[in-house]
């Protein structure tokens, strides 16, 4: 297999934005918010470049407190997020996304770091933090598009099991269409960094099914939760 890739020059990083910089001023042209999408990317390149940092010093800890601290700001960061495209973002909103994507994440977390990977330090910040992150990010997306299409149906005067049904089938849609296009359509992050670093892809195969699991059952069982703790019961 090939050497781990070498550091990309800044200079080369910046053609990467060549394509985000034409599609924000396509937004700007008919008028779909080119200023939001503009911040996300600032946020995002000032977030990353920070976080870069951060886990250079995370990873090197033995303090199972700094792991367990950065996870818990995971959930209440990706909690607080998820509330984005809903009119009612209160302490209670915040407190049902909050518990659906703790309790959904963090089992997942600890079936796959515990028994899957079977660590020998249970808190292992190099795999727990990453993981992780994957976890909470697509748990977050999960519930936050649960939440709105709950939401808009109910603001219809749709049924409530109805409406939940409705909402837990569209939220679904990203997480069914990527297992199916696994493999044929896309090689996705884990595998393709395994790849990338000189891994045997059928190892990297391995990995990546766990992924897949972890993600789509962390984020369905997420999102269930969720639309049972705002209400949405039989």
């Amino acid at each position: 297999m090939d050497a781990a890739p070498s550091t990309i020059p800044l200079v080369r990083l910046l053609a990467a934005f060549a394509p985000t910089l034409l599609l924000l001023a396509i937004l700007r042209r008919w008028s779909l918010g080119a200023g939001s999408a503009l911040y996300a990317n600032g946020r995002m390149l000032l977030q990353l470049l920070a976080v870069g940092y951060v886990l250079t010093l995370v990873f090197e800890t033995d303090e199972p407190a700094i792991v367990v601290a950065v996870v818990a700001v995971m959930i209440g960061a990706s909690s607080w997020i998820a509330l984005r495209p809903l009119r009612d973002r209160g302490v209670g909103s915040y407190l049902q996304v909050l518990v659906a994507i703790s309790a959904s994440g963090v089992v997942m977390l600890a079936i796959v770091s515990q028994v899957v990977l079977d660590l020998p330090r249970w808190f292992e910040p190099h795999i727990v933090v990453p993981l992780g992150g994957m976890i909470f990010a697509n748990t977050m997306n999960t519930v936050s598009l649960s939440a709105e299409r709950f939401e808009a149906e109910r603001s219809r005067d749709v049924d409530p099991l109805e409406a939940r049904n409705t909402a837990l089938d569209a939220a679904l849609i990203p997480q069914i269409n990527g297992l199916l296009a696994v493999g044929l359509v896309s090689l996705p992050g884990m595998m393709t960094g395994q790849i990338l670093s000189g891994v045997d892809p059928l190892v990297a195969v391995r990995y990546q099914i766990m992924v897949m699991c972890m993600v789509f059952g962390s984020a369905g069982l997420g999102a269930a939760l969720y639309l049972q703790l705002r209400g949405a019961k039989p």
